[in-house]
């Protein structure tokens, strides 16, 4: 065998090994432990994606949120992404409650993963529909407030963190504000560089209050 191809063969069989390594060994770290400010610049980029109809590049970056927010490996973090992404279309797809409801177990194998992944417990199923609930008052703003929003993200928040809601209410009432200025920018016909700016430092302020919350 020649050496370049001796080479090539070590560098497959090294990196068959990394994502066997990387998809099947147990890992665990403490979901407690993120930086906030880089989940809030890839959260940002994520919307900036979604409104641009960039779904590839918006699929990339779910994947490192994942790895910045819950220190997923590199290879786990796009199958999780994958996950997160199968209930999200289930959902957009939906008229009614009861087609949303379709994506419930979709989102419950999602956080079936992450808790494998994390040193905390939590109660899979309850965080699985209490997420599953704010994506409804979010889709349905005739029907609710951004109070109500930021009240169903504190509950999620606090389901997932083995916290008292209470204790988000930074966390939840900013981000509520965040996805209100993006939506009423979307409104106005197009969301200008100004609106992701005030967007992305509320966001930012946003999960410096759920990092104080849960450390």
């Amino acid at each position: 065998m020649k050496t370049s191809h001796r080479f090539w063969l070590l560098v497959l069989v090294g990196v068959l090994i990394w994502i066997a390594t990387d998809l099947y060994i147990p890992r665990e770290h403490s979901i407690r432990q993120f930086d906030p400010n880089s989940v809030a610049r890839i959260e940002t980029a994520m919307w900036r994606s979604y409104y641009s109809q960039s779904p590839f590049k918006l699929y990339r970056q779910l994947a490192g949120g994942l790895r910045n927010q819950f220190n997923a490996p590199y290879w786990r973090s796009y199958g999780l992404a994958f996950q997160a992404s199968r209930a999200a279309f289930v959902f957009k797809e939906g008229a009614s409650r009861a087609d949303y409801e379709k994506a419930i177990p979709l989102l419950e194998d999602y956080y079936s993963d992450i808790q494998q992944l994390s040193k905390e417990k939590f109660d899979v199923k309850k965080v699985a529909r209490l997420e599953l609930e704010w994506w409804i008052i979010h889709r349905e703003r005739e029907k609710y407030s951004y109070d109500d929003l930021a009240k169903a993200l504190a509950q999620t928040a606090g389901a997932l963190y083995g916290v008292s809601p209470d204790k988000f209410a930074d966390y939840s009432s900013l981000r509520a504000q965040a996805m209100r200025q993006c939506d009423e920018a979307q409104k106005r016909g197009m969301i200008k560089e100004a609106d992701w700016q005030r967007i992305e430092q509320q966001l930012h302020w946003a999960w410096q209050g759920l990092a104080r919350a849960v450390s």
